[in-house]
C-alpha cells in the first residue's frame, strides 16, 4: 500500500495546482485585466463571464475539498455517489486538457497553429495564461486520479477484480446490454460529427468557430472521437463481457469516455448561452443537437456503469454494499 507521505506529497499538489487558476479568476473578478489582452472578446460579455468565473472558482475549489476527503480518515464513510459524482465531473472535465495540452504543443512545436485568436482574429487570451493555467489543470488531474485510484482500491478494489469472462451470470444482462448498444448507438452521433469537424470539415459549425480553426481545434476534435469511442468500447465489454482483458480496463474506459462526453457537452452548453447575442458566435443547431446528446450518452453511460457495480457489490459476498 502507499504510504501515507506519498498521499500527503499528492494532496498538497493537487491543492497548490489550484492557486493559479483561482487566483487569476478571483482577479477577473475583481475587474483585473491580467492575462486579457485589449480587444479581447472575454470584454465583451462582462456579466455572462462573471458568473461563469464565479462557478469555475467553486467548482476549482471543490478540488481541494477532494484532495482532503481521499487522503483522511473520515473520507472512508462519506456516501459512494457522493464522492464518485464529482471525481466523475472532474474526471470528465480535465481528461481532454490532460491528454489535449501537449498534443496541441507538440504540434505547435511541429509548426502547427495550436493557439487560438478568438472571433474573427481577434485576442482572447495572452498565451502564457494558457501555459499556466492548463499546466495546472495537469498536476490536478494527475494527482487527483492517483488520490482516488488509491482510495478507490482500498474501498472497492474488491469490485474490479478478476477478468470480463470471469463475470457470474445475471438476470438483469438482457437489460444491461440492451442499455450499452442503445448509448452506443446515440454516441455515432457526436463521434461522426467530431470526426468530421477533425478531418476539416465545416459542416454544423457557426461563422466564428469555422474562421477560427488551428491545429489545436483539429487535435481536440480527434480528442473528443477518441473518448467517445472509449466510452462506447468500454460499456459494450461491459455488457457482453466477451473479453479476457482485466475487469478494471473497461470500468475505466466507460468512466472516463462517460465523464468526457457528459461534461463538456454540459458546459459547452452553459457557454453558448454567453453569446445569444452575437450571430457569428451563437451555436447552430447541429451544434445544440452534438451538445445535448453528448450529455445524454454520457449519462446514460455512467448510470449503466453504476448499476453494474452496485449489482455486484451486492452479489459479492462479505464485501460491503
Amino acid at each position: 500500500m502507499t504510504s501515507v507521505s506519498a498521499r500527503t506529497v499528492l494532496r498538497t499538489v493537487a491543492i497548490v495546482s489550484c492557486l493559479p487558476y483561482i487566483t487569476l479568476k478571483i482577479a477577473w473578478l475583481s475587474g483585473s485585466r491580467v492575462g486579457i489582452p485589449d480587444g479581447s472578446v472575454l470584454l465583451d460579455h462582462r456579466a455572462p463571464m462573471a458568473v461563469a468565473n464565479g462557478g469555475s472558482v467553486l467548482m476549482d475549489g471543490a478540488v481541494v475539498g477532494l484532495a482532503l476527503l481521499l487522503t483522511r480518515p473520515w473520507g472512508l464513510r462519506v456516501p459512494a455517489w457522493l464522492l464518485a459524482l464529482p471525481v466523475w465531473v472532474a474526471t470528465g472535465l480535465l481528461l481532454p486538457i490532460m491528454t489535449g495540452y501537449p498534443l496541441q504543443l507538440l504540434v505547435q512545436a511541429l509548426g502547427g497553429e495550436s493557439v487560438s485568436k478568438g472571433e474573427a482574429g481577434r485576442p482572447f487570451l495572452h498565451e502564457w495564461v494558457f501555459g499556466v493555467v492548463y499546466t495546472g489543470f495537469i498536476l490536478q488531474g494527475l494527482a487527483l486520479g492517483t488520490l482516488f485510484a488509491l482510495y478507490a482500491g482500498d474501498r472497492w478494489g474488491h469490485l474490479w477484480r478478476g477478468t470480463l469472462r470471469e463475470l457470474p451470470g445475471s438476470p438483469t444482462a438482457p437489460a444491461l446490454r440492451a442499455g450499452a448498444v442503445a448509448a452506443s448507438l446515440l454516441a455515432v452521433v457526436p463521434g461522426a460529427l467530431h470526426l468530421l469537424w477533425a478531418c476539416g470539415a465545416t459542416a454544423g459549425l457557426n461563422d466564428a468557430r469555422s474562421g477560427d480553426r488551428t491545429s489545436g481545434y483539429y487535435v481536440l476534435e480527434a480528442v473528443d472521437v477518441l473518448f467517445v469511442a472509449a466510452g462506447a468500447a468500454g460499456i459494450l465489454l461491459l455488457a457482453f463481457r466477451r473479453s479476457t482483458l482485466p475487469l478494471w480496463v473497461p470500468l475505466a474506459a466507460a468512466w472516463g469516455g462517460s465523464g468526457v462526453m457528459a461534461c463538456w457537452g454540459g458546459w459547452l452548453s452553459i457557454a453558448s448561452l454567453t453569446n445569444v447575442d452575437d450571430a457569428a458566435q451563437q451555436p447552430t443547431a447541429a451544434m445544440v443537437l452534438i451538445y445535448a446528446v453528448q450529455m445524454l450518452v454520457g449519462t446514460l453511460m455512467v448510470t449503466l456503469g453504476a448499476y453494474f457495480l452496485t449489482e455486484r457489490a451486492a452479489g459479492t459476498r462479505g464485501a460491503p454494499a
